[in-house]
């Protein structure tokens, strides 16, 4: 028997619990700017400048890519980009043009956009500018490493049509007058609605705006119900490679692991994921497959992806919470209370493994520091290493919490804002409607009582919780855990933990943190790279927690070209097409 292409047909993805796409606009804030919002939903219309991942590798797909790869001149510090004549759905040609807008809307609001690292990309740019119809060129303060440029910051581009160079007024010309973005900004919000609202009624109006549904990938919104159904069409306008070969793809939300399981034993979808913790893996590889608890109807696809996953510390917490947050020795304490080992293998069931620091532990690569690697982590799991780090550090770790006695800043002394009987306690919010992560968090709470930390945990909807807790100065919150963390374009820390950076979720500033991070981003030597991630596993501005496959994906044994999958989360449904069993 050999399989055969069915032309059309409607494949249903059940989404992951508490994160419905909130912004349509890619122009995203940090709050919304995640995996789902911008892999799984906004590229499927809106093309980047360069699409990330190749046939499962970690590359820059340039077939994929509405830019050619770029020029660089015999400086070092000039790039010049082609730009594909590639149409938008009313008929425009993607060019130059389309750059520039986006370049002067990210040079206006900068840190509004999620990517965003202050004194990195746009302001290390002496100048960018149009130099033909379909050119653009980007000169540089200096010369910086060019892999690092085109992975970390020419991938922030997204270009936009002229449709939406407007206000509310009318047309505008924010694409040849800088002075007109903040107004053009204003307007695409506005029409975007509210980013952190929970409910989806103003979402419904996406599929019918003169704005969103202008559209250059190959996919264009049929409709966003206020059930959080999310139906795409293939645009018949898609002038890049590819087309659409279903004839509808449609993303349905769901409220919990459990749920998820029984939309697939149902068979009323055709891809969803293995919750984890139900799935064994026997021989101990977490990028393979098990055994399948929903049988041979179904391909269980683990998706690996290039990404650390950690909890955040609120640094910016004005009360005597942050005051202990801003002492290493507490953060290196609760690092210490934190058993990876046992989460990747009784909570995850072997799909995990301990994350030592900053650099992705899988794909193994070359880029993580061999003294991370030989030590386990600068803090692998240790109570009484965490008991000693307090009682060394001004605390009686006999009471349960531990309970501050040598108030001050001196050797031996707890820290700045910390007086003499504070109690050492912590909330934790993470996301619901996982009982994987809800086990992961009990353990945590449990072992660092052991060490005389008291972790208060509660339960949070994913969506609310990265709205609330996201990065700003005056935010209450103490502790975050939503359950991922980070997916990398190239391994350098100005987004997570550069001075400022709009995806700094733990308000995190160091001096010395920002001089290696500058350090990273100008050469592509490993030594640099492992001095900065050495400095950030000693110092802990986050707590690093097992990592595992962002889905153990479960996809119908008739649906193909769903893999290989793509190692930063970005998907391509316009490769799948069912097939049928020819018996003759």
């Amino acid at each position: 028997m050999t399989d055969k292409p069915i032309k059309g047909g409607v494949a249903t993805w059940a989404c992951l619990p508490g994160f419905p796409p909130a912004v349509i606009f890619p122009f995203t804030p940090g709050e919304r700017f995640g995996i789902r919002n911008l892999y799984e939903f906004q590229m499927l219309m809106y093309r980047p400048l360069y699409w990330l991942g190749r046939d499962g590798e970690p590359a820059i797909d340039y077939d994929l890519s509405v830019g050619e790869e770029p020029v660089w001149d015999e400086t070092g510090r000039t790039c010049t980009v082609r730009i594909k004549p590639w149409k938008w759905s009313n008929g425009e040609t993607v060019c130059a043009d389309n750059v520039v807008f986006w370049m002067n809307m990210l040079k206006t609001k900068g840190p509004k956009f999620g990517a965003y690292s202050e004194g990195y990309f746009p302001d290390n740019l002496v100048s960018f500018e149009k130099v033909a119809d379909d050119k653009v060129s980007f000169t540089f303060d200096k010369a910086y490493s060019k892999n690092w440029v085109l992975l970390n910051q020419l991938t922030m581009i997204t270009p936009m049509p002229k449709a939406w160079d407007r206000t509310a007024d009318g047309p505008a010309d924010a694409t040849h007058d800088i002075g007109q973005a903040e107004a053009v900004y204003e307007f695409l919000m506005a029409e975007n609605g509210d980013p952190v609202a929970e409910d989806n009624a103003h979402r419904t109006r996406w599929a019918d705006s003169p704005v969103w549904s202008v559209v250059n990938g190959p996919w264009r919104l049929k409709s966003y119900t206020e059930e959080g159904i999310i139906t795409f069409v293939p645009n018949e306008h898609y002038s890049g490679p590819n087309p659409a070969r279903l004839d509808e793809l449609r993303q349905v939300s769901t409220t919990s692991d459990e749920q998820q399981y029984e939309l697939l034993q149902s068979g009323d979808v055709q891809v969803g994921f293995l919750p984890p913790g139900m799935g064994v893996q026997p021989d101990g590889d977490p990028t393979k497959g098990g055994p399948n608890p929903l049988g041979e109807g179904f391909q269980l696809e683990p998706q690996i992806l290039f990404n650390i996953n950690f909890m955040a510390v609120n640094f910016g917490n004005p009360t005597v919470a942050g005051h202990l947050l801003r002492q290493p020795y507490v953060r290196q304490a609760l690092q210490s209370c934190f058993d990876q080992e046992y989460g990747a293998r009784e909570v995850y069931q072997g799909y995990g493994w301990s994350q030592t620091g900053s650099i992705p532990v899988l794909p193994k690569s070359e880029l993580v520091s061999p003294k991370i690697t030989e030590r386990g982590g600068f803090w692998p799991f240790d109570l009484e290493k965490a008991r000693q780090l307090l009682a060394d550090n001004g605390w009686d770790v006999g009471a349960s919490p531990a309970v501050c006695v040598r108030p001050g800043t001196g050797p031996g002394e707890a820290g700045e804002g910390i007086p003499a009987g504070t109690e050492l306690s912590f909330s934790l919010r993470y996301w619901e409607g996982r009982p994987s992560l809800a086990r992961l968090m009990a353990q945590f709470r449990d072992d660092a009582a052991k060490a005389g930390i008291e972790i208060r945990l509660e339960e949070v909807m994913g969506s609310v919780l990265v709205a609330q807790d996201g990065p700003g100065e005056a935010r209450m919150w103490e502790l975050s855990c939503w359950g991922g963390g980070w997916v990398y374009n190239s391994p350098t820390g100005e987004n997570l933990f550069q001075s400022g950076a709009a995806c700094n979720f733990s308000n995190y500033r160091d001096a010395r943190a920002d001089e290696l991070i500058a350090k990273t981003v100008t050469t592509d030597d490993l030594e640099a790279l492992y001095e900065y991630q050495e400095y950030i596993a000693d110092q802990a501005p986050v707590i690093f927690m097992p990592t595992f496959p962002r889905r153990l994906f479960e996809v119908a044994g008739n649906l193909r070209g769903f893999t290989p999958l793509n190692p930063y989360g970005l998907i391509n449904p316009e490769n799948w097409y069912y097939v049928r069993e020819d018996e003759s």
